[in-house]
């Protein structure tokens, strides 16, 4: 390999590089072993499904420290556990060159036998804000590379750091436990290997790997919220409150995953005792059962059977609202929600599609 220019040799294996490696490992092998869901059982949260033996893998780079170093370790760690790994190149048009700079991480990833190699270009419209419209349109061209090569899972290089940026943010805006959870390791789609490493790893990887990253400059550019809590709000936490607070943040994501898994299996259990269908082909729950529940189990079962019978994620305040037929009845009408009609009859909660 001589990404810039210096004799093919391979690299020595210092610590960041057997970290990084160490990490894909363990995530391409994690998502093998995962249970094949049950085709008989359609309730609950969709689970993934496990990584197939010989599957096509997708990195997507763009060129940075983070995805230069995963692209590196995936090109490496892949092949050797059975697997096909590529890389897909998303050039978001935001900047000027930036055409220059998508071309220049696909010769990256074609040096580092990455196949197959596909560059998205896309058009940032702006709706949801510039980080989350830039966000939308990645992941688009994410779904269009899987569907153009079969692709199991797309491996993005999200680090410790950024999982502890995520946290903080989603603590900031009050989101609740679902956004405390951070980034999820692996979607089924998305694969996330280096949410354990921190940000200054893939940096000593690329540099042990004689690897150039092109450095983004909106990763610096403060009109970016996420800029300001990495730059700022970050570093006032570590400065005030001691080392370890990215850790702590990034532990606290998953202590959370942990509880809303267990959570989620106790009211899916408690859900199929509750539920039931109406002559008309209404999904119901039983009213005096979801009373006699404690609020975050009722309406952890209220979110549970609205998504797996009609594929509606509920917010907090549309689910409180349902709950509310329950707990402040005073024979008020049906309530329209986006994509369903919840109304209160004969003791029961009822859910019909709202078309």
């Amino acid at each position: 390999m001589h990404v810039n220019g210096s004799p093919e040799r391979r690299p020595r294996l210092t610590p960041p590089i057997a970290d990084a490696r160490r990490a894909v490992r363990s995530a391409l092998s994690a998502a093998a072993a995962l249970p094949a869901p049950d085709p008989h059982d359609d309730h609950g949260p969709r689970r993934p499904h496990p990584l197939a033996p010989g599957a096509l893998v997708l990195v997507g780079l763009s060129g940075g420290a983070d995805s230069l170093a995963l692209a590196a370790a995936t090109a490496f760690e892949a092949p050797r556990a059975g697997y096909r790994a590529g890389a897909v190149i998303v050039d978001h048009g935001l900047q000027e060159g930036s055409a220059a700079v998508a071309e220049r991480a696909v010769a990256q990833a074609r040096e580092l036998s990455l196949d197959p190699v596909l560059i998205e270009r896309v058009t940032v419209d702006g709706a949801g804000g510039p980080e989350g419209a830039a966000r939308t349109a990645r992941h688009a061209a994410f779904d269009r590379a899987r569907a153009a090569t079969g692709a199991e899972r797309i491996l993005l290089a999200h680090t410790l750091d950024d999982q502890a940026e995520t946290v903080l943010l989603g603590l900031a805006r009050g989101s609740g436990p679902g956004s405390l959870q951070g980034m999820l390791p692996d979607t089924g789609t998305l694969l996330r290997p280096f949410l354990a490493l921190r940000r200054e790893a893939t940096r000593a990887f690329c540099a042990d790997s004689g690897l150039e990253p092109w450095d983004d400059p909106h990763n610096d550019d403060p009109s970016f919220t996420r800029v300001r809590v990495r730059h700022e709000v970050l570093p006032v936490l570590e400065r005030e409150l001691g080392p370890g607070v990215a850790e702590a943040l990034a532990r606290t994501a998953e202590q959370l995953r942990e509880d809303d898994e267990a959570l989620d299996g106790l009211a899916l259990e408690w859900a199929l005792e509750l539920v039931s269908q109406t002559d008309d082909g209404a999904v119901a729950l039983d009213v005096r059962g979801l009373a006699a529940d404690p609020p975050a189990l009722r309406q952890r079962i209220i979110r549970l059977v609205v998504s797996a019978e009609f594929g509606v994620s509920l917010t907090r305040t549309h689910t409180l609202a349902v709950a509310e037929l329950i707990t402040d009845w005073h024979g008020q009408g049906p309530l329209s929600l986006p994509g369903i009609r919840v109304e209160r009859q004969n003791g029961l909660l009822t859910f019909h599609p709202n078309s």
